[in-house]
């Protein structure tokens, strides 16, 4: 069947039973990819309960899948994404009524900086960073779930951290001092 199952669990028969037990093998494991990509854990706790609720409603589409687990990854990973686009689209029409608040409660400054940074970079780009560093996921695991190959996943990687580094960086233009030009002496 694909599922990794626990060895010392008796395997479910029934599809029903595979999705129950895939629930509680791998449900931590797709939060965790889902807030990787959403930076919101409510959403990522809402996309895995949806993407489970649509296993529940075609458990044989779970079962008969060459592999459940990244089956499951990709639904839950879907439906994050679409709750992304639909919290982007509020919050550019939010932003017209209010600005936003400048400070997220609980949060140190320099940890609320990066995710802010994150989710300036284009979405190819974010998912990526996301599922790499805040899912633990590898290169080729991110490639798989994502349907890309594991070069252009290397590449958004790449191009994500330099774009991170030019955001995150104190080297302000504006605030930073002239460079000082040292004279050789044969000028006059």
């Amino acid at each position: 069947m694909g599922v990794r199952m626990r060895t010392d669990q008796q395997v479910p028969t029934s599809p029903t039973a595979v999705v129950e037990q895939l629930y509680r093998d791998t449900g931590h494991q797709l939060v965790l990819a889902a807030y990787a990509l959403t930076g919101n854990l409510g959403d990522a706790q809402d996309a895995v309960q949806e993407a489970f609720i649509r296993a529940f409603q075609h458990p044989s589409r779970v079962v008969n899948a060459d592999n459940p687990v990244a089956w499951m990854r990709t639904v839950t990973l879907n439906v994050a994404r679409g709750r992304y686009r639909r919290h982007r689209r509020l919050g550019v029409l939010l932003r017209q009524v209010r600005p936003p608040d400048e400070t997220v409660p609980g949060l140190a400054p320099d940890r609320v900086a990066v995710l802010t940074a994150i989710q300036q970079l284009p979405d190819g780009q974010r998912e990526a960073i996301a599922l790499h560093y805040f899912a633990d996921m590898t290169v080729e695991e991110i490639s798989s779930v994502l349907k890309t190959p594991s070069g252009t996943i290397k590449s958004r990687l790449m191009r994500a951290r330099q774009a991170l580094a030019q955001l995150l960086s104190d080297d302000d233009p504006v605030t930073r001092p002239a460079k000082k030009t040292v004279s050789t002496g044969s000028e006059k």
